[in-house]
């Protein structure tokens, strides 16, 4: 199964879950898709995928951990979700030009965790079925948290001033 997560961005993204109805089409995804839609539900019609908009925490959870591929939004929160659980992430950002979003922040977050190998980017003018295939054959890089570090050093300095 494949995971398609939106977020709760409050503006609807339906740019991703069109390329993503093509690649079901043409036969490239031939799993069951999932998408967590949320503010896109009701904006975006497909046969071809299950959508919902919102729900609990652990229920998600578990999605994630039973797909085979997450793709997602370019939310940090999102795509750190999908390597916490150690799965392959595709992530396209959102845009301001076409109302996703207020800025274009997105773009510069896919494109740093695609350069440090952890995800495979999806930008604007790329083909998400030639994507797709070359996840098949990805090997992420491991993700590592800095947050116990940063935690030691601010302790380190409390407790040392």
């Amino acid at each position: 199964m494949i995971l398609v997560t939106l977020g709760t961005q409050d503006k609807a993204f339906t740019r991703l879950l069109q390329d993503i109805d093509k690649a079901i089409i043409d036969g490239t995804i031939k799993e069951k898709v999932i998408v967590q839609a949320g503010y896109s539900i009701g904006k975006y019609q497909s046969d071809n995928m299950e959508m919902f908009d919102l729900i609990d925490r652990e229920e998600f959870n578990k999605l994630v951990n039973d797909c085979s591929l997450l793709i997602t939004h370019g939310g940090v929160g999102s795509i750190l979700t999908g390597l916490k659980a150690n799965k392959k992430v595709i992530a396209t950002p959102r845009l301001a030009k076409y109302k996703e979003h207020i800025n274009d922040h997105q773009v510069q977050i896919v494109n740093e965790f695609s350069k440090k190998g952890y995800i495979l980017a999806y930008n604007e003018g790329d083909d998400l079925s030639e994507i797709i295939k070359k996840a098949k054959k990805f090997k992420p890089e491991k993700y590592v948290s800095n947050t116990d570090n940063l935690i030691k050093i601010i302790k380190d300095f409390i407790d040392n001033n």
